[in-house]
């Protein structure tokens, strides 16, 4: 039986994405050389709202861009077994990355793969003189030294715990947080 905790909700959300968003001008000192990219597919609209965020706060429109990492993850999935294909979506990083402090965006952070390869991906994109991560979600377990710079909300996992995020711009769905729990 699997039992279902919201660990954040759409206010909770909103507050640690706003936070989230005062840290990033504080830590880079303002907007200067700043840019945001957003892991498909969650961390492109949590950029996005980080964006509108740093808009409002800062009166300063920043880029913001989205990255495919499916061709850089050590475990490729693939959109037909017979073919093994894998199924690319796409990077969409309409300015140039080079000299930018870029802040990786993504919505839950676990062993740290998804990040690596993100990293990977955006180098072959440009040569940005800083990257840092943001995550919504920080859920614990590491395979590899990577930790976020941002974090909306550090959330103690065990390993047969699965941390989702929903979001009602891709997921038509409340926001929210969920640990779900097999019983």
């Amino acid at each position: 039986m699997q039992k279902q905790v919201v660990v954040m909700d759409e206010a909770a959300i909103k507050r640690a994405l706003t936070r989230v968003s005062y840290e990033i001008i504080e830590r880079n000192k303002g907007t200067k050389n700043l840019a945001l990219v957003g892991i498909k597919t969650r961390g492109i609209y949590l950029a996005q709202r980080l964006h509108t965020r740093i808009l409002e706060i800062e009166g300063i429109d920043i880029p913001v861009g989205d990255i495919d990492i499916t061709l850089y993850r050590d475990d490729l999935s693939f959109k037909d077994d017979e073919t093994r294909e894998p199924a690319v979506h796409g990077t969409n990083i309409p300015f140039d990355i080079s000299g930018k402090k870029v802040v990786l965006v993504d919505d839950v952070l676990y062993t740290g793969r998804t990040v690596r390869a993100a990293m990977d991906a955006l180098m072959d994109v440009g040569r940005p003189s800083q990257i840092h991560l943001a995550v919504l979600a920080d859920r614990g377990h590491r395979e590899l030294p990577i930790r976020a710079d941002y974090v909306g909300k550090n959330i103690p996992t065990s390993g047969n715990e699965r941390v989702e995020v929903r979001l009602t711009d891709v997921d038509h769905a409340e926001d929210a947080v969920i640990i779900n729990k097999n019983e």
